[in-house]
C-alpha cells in the first residue's frame, strides 16, 4: 500500500506559506484524500512555548541554544509524522529543518553545525520553496511582529536557503515557486507541482541527510 506523501512548504516570513498550505489542504480534502497539516515550530509543547516567547522577543536565549530547541521541537513530532505517513495520510508541513539552518546560519552560526542536529529526521518527498523578495514580503500584513521579521535579516536568510537547497543531496526534491504573484496563480503552481503525490508514495520513508 502506498504511504502518505510528506510535503514541506518553506520560504521567508510572510511568503504565503500558511495561506497556500490551507488552500492545498482544502483541495486535497475535496478530492477525498487523507491529509493533515503540521507546523514548525509547534508552539503547543513545553519546548514550543519557550520558542514562542523567544520569537515574540519576550525572552532572550543564546543563538546556539535556540537552534537546538527548534531542532528538538521537530524531533518531538517524528513518531507522529511516521505514523501518519505509514497510515497513508499526506502531511502538509509549514517549515521544517531547512528553515532552522537558514535562519541560524544567517546569524553567523557555522552551516554544518546548524545542519547536524536534524540529520536523520524524516525526509520530505518534496520541498516547495515560496520565493518572494524581502521587499515584497515587507508589504504584507503583520510583517515585523516577530524577532526575525527585519528586511536585512530576511535577505540573509534568503541567501542561506540557496545553500540549504544545494546541500540537500540527490534524493531531496526541491521546487521553487514564484510567490510574488497573485494568490491563485501561486496556488495553481503548487497544485500542479504536487499532483503526482496526491495518491501517495511508493517506497520507504527516507531519512534527512542520512549517510
Amino acid at each position: 500500500m502506498a504511504r502518505g506523501a510528506f510535503i514541506v512548504i518553506e520560504g521567508l516570513d510572510r511568503s504565503g506559506k500558511t495561506t497556500q498550505i490551507a488552500a492545498l489542504y482544502e483541495h486535497l480534502i475535496s478530492l477525498g484524500k487523507k491529509v493533515e497539516q503540521i507546523k514548525f515550530p509547534d508552539r503547543t509543547t513545553a519546548i514550543g512555548k519557550m520558542i514562542d516567547a523567544y520569537l515574540k522577543s519576550q525572552a532572550d536565549i543564546d543563538d546556539h541554544a535556540i537552534h537546538l530547541l527548534f531542532s528538538a521541537n521537530r524531533w518531538e513530532s517524528v513518531s507522529k509524522i511516521l505514523k501518519l505517513l505509514e497510515e497513508g495520510t499526506t502531511i502538509l508541513c509549514d517549515r521544517y529543518a531547512f528553515s532552522g539552518i537558514a535562519f541560524s546560519a544567517s546569524k553567523g552560526l557555522p552551516f554544518d553545525w546548524c545542519k547536524t542536529p536534524d540529520v536523520g529526521l524524516p525526509e520530505p518527498d518534496m520541498v516547495l520553496f515560496l520565493d518572494v523578495s524581502p521587499e515584497v514580503a515587507q508589504e504584507r500584513g503583520g510583517y515585523g511582529e516577530e524577532r526575525y521579521e527585519k528586511e536585512e535579516m530576511q535577505k540573509r536568510v534568503r541567501e542561506e536557503f540557496v545553500r540549504v537547497r544545494d546541500c540537500g543531496g540527490r534524493s531531496l526534491r526541491w521546487e521553487v515557486v514564484n510567490a510574488g504573484r497573485a494568490k491563485d496563480q501561486v496556488e495553481l503552481d503548487i497544485r500542479n507541482a504536487t499532483q503526482a503525490l496526491f495518491n501517495g508514495v511508493e517506497g520507504p520513508i527516507r531519512r534527512l541527510w542520512a549517510p
